[in-house]
């Protein structure tokens, strides 16, 4: 029987719970189903910039004390952004339960935006920014999430570009937790050594007073595709290429899974038996599905010399087409062992659970069972495999290129490789 309990309040706020009596420690957070994507243009980067302003003070304690309040009882506090959800969570023993809820309620409703600490936070996220720039093989996937979505919220960069951030105000901070911190659109997760029912009331108590706003009413994803290619005196040429894949709600969602770690997911796969172990002309080269709510991208990414660049895009086309023909039985059912066992392992920590139902409830309002999600990756047969690789080559596909990458095939070149 599922120890995972649900329960919404009048007002929509969510709560979902998961005892785990052998942990001396429970994670627990809120999960508000608002990110990038949910930002007009000029608000790019704007809910990174809440999230982080929500640990510089609120109208009960400062930036120490925020600090303080759980470091002082051996706990941990953190946040992030993601395109379609901020989650500020934390982890600490059984007994500070209810001191971390205190906290995390408090820094999500009560923040109060102080003018000089916005000016400290801004200068912060410039540096990330800079940071990231600087990252190849981090900024690359920004410029392909761009490429694949071109003019769309979907395609724009978390961070936001460092002209926007210098240029938001405690209004426009504000104004961005008015419209979007909703009640129906925030999931409290908690998982660990916990009383559920002292967890429901606590949130009662925080978030019971919270006024519904009305549904996410985000644009719905077109994926385009297209060639992005940045020349620069790199070292390595780096390179990414994207196939539209399902979203979270499809049903093919673990078919594509299943698909990119066959092809690219670990060192027995294809891509990186074909690539790297047989030819030498890389040092990383992997792929991977990533989801949204109502698309996805299946992406391929290698790290190469400028002057050996060409032939390894060759090779992955052709390795997609060879994969689409002679993709086995026993590869499918390795790749399927290794989703399994990355999602079971995965979820060994009060972290990874309460991250888990979270957003299995914000994508379907409820949380699947184990035995259920994995009889859906067992599902997945070695034809669906092969069909859906074939289709890569018929449709649209993204291409990011950063370095000595001049001379690099475009990308109508490598689709005509697949048509070849």
């Amino acid at each position: 029987m599922s120890s995972v309990k649900t329960h919404r309040l009048s007002n929509g706020f969510r709560i979902v719970t998961e005892v785990m009596p052998s942990m001396q420690s429970a994670s627990i957070g809120v999960w508000v189903l608002a990110g990038g994507r949910h930002e007009r243009p000029e608000q790019n980067g704007i809910a990174h910039f809440l999230e982080h302003m929500a640990f510089k003070g609120t109208e009960r304690r400062t930036p120490l004390e925020i600090a303080e309040a759980l470091e002082n009882v051996g706990g941990y506090l953190n946040a992030y952004t993601s395109r379609e959800a901020t989650a500020y969570y934390a982890r600490v023993l059984k007994e500070d339960v209810t001191l971390a809820l205190d906290v995390i309620g408090d820094i999500v409703l009560n923040p109060v935006f102080d003018p000089r600490e916005l000016e400290v936070e801004r200068g912060v996220i410039l540096q990330e920014i800079g940071q990231s720039n600087d990252t190849p093989d981090d900024v690359i996937f920004d410029w392909l999430q761009e490429t694949a979505y071109p003019a769309q919220a979907l395609g724009r960069t978390i961070l936001g570009p460092a002209e926007r951030v210098r240029a938001f105000s405690r209004d426009d901070l504000a104004g961005f937790v008015d419209e979007h911190y909703s009640p129906e659109r925030m999931v409290l997760s908690a998982a660990g050594n916990i009383d559920p029912e002292a967890i429901v009331r606590q949130a009662e108590e925080l978030f019971g007073h919270l006024a519904p706003h009305g549904a996410d009413k985000s644009d719905p994803a077109l994926f385009r595709g297209g060639d992005f290619r940045k020349v620069k005196d790199l070292e390595q040429a780096h390179f990414a290429l994207a196939f539209e894949g399902p979203g979270y709600r499809d049903n093919d969602i673990y078919l594509a899974q299943t698909v990119a770690t066959a092809l690219g997911g670990g060192m027995s796969s294809r891509l990186f038996q074909e690539i790297r172990e047989k030819r030498g002309l890389c040092y990383t080269i992997y792929a991977q599905s990533g989801a949204y709510s109502d698309t996805g991208l299946t992406t391929i990414y290698a790290g190469t010399s400028g002057g050996e660049l060409g032939q390894l895009a060759d090779l992955t086309i052709d390795e997609i087409k060879r994969a689409a023909d002679t993709m086995s039985v026993a590869e499918v059912d390795r790749a399927r062992a290794q989703i399994k066992a990355g999602l079971l392992m995965g979820l060994e920590s009060p972290s990874a659970r309460a991250e888990r139902n979270a957003r299995m409830t914000g994508i379907w309002d409820r949380v699947p069972a184990l035995t259920e999600t994995v009889e859906r990756i067992d599902a997945v047969t070695v034809e669906a495999v092969r069909e859906m690789l074939g289709k890569m080559g018929q449709g649209r596909a993204a291409m990011a290129l950063y370095g000595p990458v001049a001379d690099a095939p475009a990308l109508e070149t490598l689709q005509d490789r697949f048509a070849a």
